[in-house]
Formats: C-alpha cells, sequence, structure tokens
C-alpha cells in the first residue's frame, strides 16, 4: 500500500522531510544532529538556503527527484520537535504518509540505515515528541549510530561529536542517507528498504 502511494505523482502536494537536531553551534557535529547533517545536504541539492518560518523550523522549499518537498530542521531543542513539524504539515497540509524524518538510532551499528513506517520511539525525546503529537504512522530513515562505550550514559553519548574514526567516512555515509530519503519519496518504501537497508 504504502508504495503505491509514493507514486502519486509530482503535483500531489509536497512532501515533508524532517532532519531532527538541536540548534546552534555547539552542537552542529553531534551524533545526535545527523538528521540535520542529512538535511544540509539535501538543501544543497535543491539549490536552496534554510531560512526562518513561523514554525519555529528552518524551511528549504523545491524539488528532489522530480517531487515537490519541503525540508525542515526544527528549530526547538530535539524533545519539542512536534511542535513545530505539526505546524508545518498543518501549514503545508501534507498528510502523515508524506512525511519523512531522519533520525540518529542507539540500537543500530555506525552508519547503517533501516528504512520504515511508524512505530516506536525506542527511547528517543525527538520521535516521542513527534509522535505524541501527530501519531507514529510517519515515514523514519534512521541512522545508526551504536551504543554507548563502556557505561558512557546514552544522553552523554548522543551530544558528543562523531569520533575520529566515524568521521573519516561520515560524508559518505550522509551522502548515502541522503539518497535512501530521496528513494523513499520517488520508489516507494519496500524498494528504498531493499536497496539501503543493508
Amino acid at each position: 500500500m504504502v508504495a503505491s502511494q509514493a507514486h502519486v505523482g509530482p503535483d500531489s502536494g509536497p512532501w515533508l522531510v524532517v532532519g531532527l537536531g538541536n540548534p546552534g553551534p555547539e552542537y552542529a557535529g553531534n551524533r545526535h544532529n545527523i538528521g540535520f547533517m542529512v538535511a544540509d545536504l539535501l538543501a544543497d541539492r535543491m539549490g536552496g538556503r534554510f531560512k526562518a518560518h513561523k514554525s519555529r523550523s528552518q524551511v528549504v522549499e523545491g524539488r528532489l527527484s522530480g517531487l515537490r518537498v519541503v525540508l525542515a530542521k526544527p528549530m526547538t531543542y530535539m524533545n519539542l520537535s512536534g511542535g513545530p513539524v505539526t505546524a508545518l504539515r498543518d501549514f503545508y497540509k501534507v498528510p502523515l504518509d508524506r512525511i519523512v524524518v531522519v533520525h540518529d538510532e542507539l540500537d543500530i551499528d555506525f552508519a547503517v540505515l533501516r528504512l520504515k513506517r511508524g512505530g516506536g520511539d525506542n527511547g528517543h525525546n525527538g520521535l516521542k515528541s513527534l509522535t505524541k503529537a501527530m501519531g507514529p504512522d510517519y515515514f523514519r530513515v534512521r541512522f545508526g549510530i551504536g551504543r554507548p562505550p563502556g557505561r558512557m550514559d546514552v544522553a552523554d553519548f548522543v551530544l558528543k561529536d562523531f569520533s575520529s574514526t566515524e568521521r573519516k567516512g561520515l560524508d559518505v555515509e550522509v551522502d548515502r542517507a541522503a539518497d535512501a530519503v530521496e528513494s523513499l519519496m520517488g520508489e516507494g518504501l519496500e524498494a528504498a528498504q531493499g536497496r539501503y537497508n543493508s
């Protein structure tokens, strides 16, 4: 069902693609900000620049793979993402089956991607806020960051920058995650899962 909904054509309203993260330069390289990193790359592909929107988000409008897309980075902190995203959904009149959220995922090894629709929040405060605001049935592009080493606290781990080893390949992996977003919108969930759920 989902795959066919992705083929509704370029003029049936926009997709809303949301990268999750925390605003501010001190968070820019954090594991928790991988959604912002993917959104920045997609904005480059669209040839657009993020601009402030009344939803408390930064937004770029344009096209990806021939589809109309609203690309957003909520400017509240991660655990309050639901408010801005719901405001954008209402403003652009985007149904839940055209919303894609890009986020970090602890229970997946570094740089492994998993695409899905719906499900729990797995302790992720951004997803918790989104699901509380609009229900769970949005698409997720989950970017693995792995579990913290030893006894490091999860909150500390996600708010630390990627390690020097991880950073070596990070640009390539962010590029791949951006490709996965485009594939999900253009080809449908099943085809994108077959390609990227490594």
